[in-house]
């Protein structure tokens, strides 16, 4: 984030999740809303998408799908929001 690099920050958790903690640049779309939304990500089918959870199960799974359905440039942040507020942002609360 801080290099300036253009990719979308992915957050799949649910709109409760993300209203108590979230990374600032991150767009929410849940992973329970994936199927219906994905048009959404089209602009970003050829760039690259970096998908966050709470400890990176959903993220995988989201990444995954995301794979079979074109989008080749997909990751998971492994370790979710909760590593990323042990070790990048100590300032957002855990849960």
């Amino acid at each position: 984030l801080d290099g300036g690099e253009k990719f979308l920050l992915l957050d799949c958790r649910e709109r409760d999740e993300y209203d108590a903690v979230h990374i600032s640049r991150a767009t929410l779309l849940p992973m329970s809303e994936i199927q219906e939304r994905v048009e959404e990500l089209s602009p970003y089918k050829a760039g690259e998408i970096v998908v966050y959870c709470h400890h990176g199960i959903r993220s995988l799974n989201v990444a995954i799908w995301l794979r079979q359905q074109g989008y080749s440039n997909v990751k998971s942040m492994s370790g979710g929001i909760d590593e990323w507020s042990m070790t990048v942002d100590r300032s957002l609360p855990r849960y």
